[in-house]
């Protein structure tokens, strides 16, 4: 089980992508000191015995980061447009998903 003492702090903004068998979930928290950070969590879904188990894997961002995240993201999704598949039509993906029936399963409490 995961030790989240310490990280359970209040969410201030929450976005959810769903992405196939994967969720992210961008979540903005404060510190004690009332200071901002953001937390990536990849949420998938597992067969486990009779029944379904999330694994999730998360990140921590801190403001001085932002900039450098953002911008090494972006570098690395443009090479693979750009560079590798140039000819793939991306535009397909920018749809948003309808909602699924398990999505109420994904919420973080």
């Amino acid at each position: 089980m995961e030790d989240n003492r310490g990280n359970d702090r209040e969410e201030i903004f929450s976005k959810r992508v769903k992405a196939g068998k994967r969720t992210y979930f961008f979540d903005v928290k404060s510190t004690r000191s009332n200071d901002f950070y953001l937390t990536i969590t990849e949420s998938k879904r597992r067969l486990k015995d009779d029944g379904f188990v999330f694994e999730k894997h998360k990140l921590f961002l801190y403001k001085e980061d932002f900039a450098k995240f953002v911008e090494a993201l972006q570098e690395a999704v443009d090479h693979v447009k750009d560079e590798l598949m140039p000819d793939f039509d991306f535009s397909q993906f920018e749809k948003e998903e309808s909602e699924t029936e398990f999505d109420d399963e994904l919420k973080w409490d």
